[in-house]
C-alpha cells in the first residue's frame, strides 16, 4: 500500500488525537489528576508525530504507528512519543541498568491506564466493553519489556475492570492500593 499525505487525511488525524485526548482527560479526572488528563500526549501535535501519523493513517481503528512500522521498519512519531511521554512504560526502559524498566512513579501509572482505556474506547468505538482491556492486556503483556511488578499491577486493574467496569475500579485511592501492594521494587527511602 502507498500512504500519501492529505488534508483528508490529516483532518481525520486530528479529530482521533483530539476525541482521544478528551477520553483521556475526562478519565483523569475520575482518577484524580485533571492537569494531567489536560497535558495527556501534546507532543502527538509536534510535527514529527503530527504528520508522520497523518500519512499512516487509515480509518481510525488503530494507531497509524502500525502501518509506519510495517511499511518502513521503524516510526520517528513513535520514538519521539515515548521519549517525551512519561505515562509509557518505555520511557522508563533503560537497557543498560541493572533493572532494565524502572517502576513507574504512581502518577504515570494512573495516567498509563487512562490513557490505555482511552486507546481501546476510541480504536473500538461501539465495539468496545469493560472486558477489551484485559483481552487486549494478554495478547500483548509477555511481549511488554515491563517492570514485572507494574505488570502484576496492571493485570489486577485489566481483571476487576473486566468484572466490575470502570466506575468502580478507577478510583484513585482503589488504585494506590493496587500499586502499593504490588509494587515491591519501589525502594523505600
Amino acid at each position: 500500500m502507498k500512504y500519501k499525505l492529505t488534508l483528508k487525511k490529516i483532518i481525520k488525524h486530528f479529530n482521533v488525537v483530539n476525541r482521544h485526548r478528551f477520553k483521556v482527560f475526562c478519565l483523569c479526572c475520575k482518577v484524580g489528576i485533571p492537569i494531567q488528563g489536560l497535558l495527556h500526549d501534546l507532543s502527538k501535535y509536534r510535527p514529527v508525530e503530527f504528520f508522520e501519523s497523518a500519512k499512516y493513517f487509515t480509518d481510525g481503528k488503530y494507531s497509524p504507528i502500525k502501518n509506519c512500522k510495517m511499511d518502513i521498519g521503524y516510526s520517528k512519531a513513535w520514538i519521539h512519543h515515548k521519549n517525551h511521554n512519561k505515562h509509557h512504560y518505555e520511557y522508563w526502559y533503560d537497557y543498560t541498568a541493572p533493572m532494565e524498566c524502572a517502576p513507574i512513579p504512581f502518577k504515570y501509572f494512573l495516567e498509563m491506564v487512562c490513557d490505555s482505556l482511552a486507546a481501546g474506547m476510541i480504536y473500538q468505538g461501539k465495539d468496545w466493553h469493560q472486558g477489551y482491556q484485559l483481552e487486549y492486556w494478554k495478547k500483548a503483556r509477555e511481549k511488554a519489556r515491563i517492570n514485572d511488578d507494574l505488570k502484576k499491577s496492571l493485570d489486577q486493574v485489566y481483571k476487576e475492570i473486566s468484572k466490575e467496569g470502570i466506575n468502580k475500579v478507577l478510583k484513585k485511592s482503589h488504585l494506590k492500593e493496587i500499586y502499593t501492594k504490588n509494587m515491591k521494587t519501589i525502594k523505600k527511602s
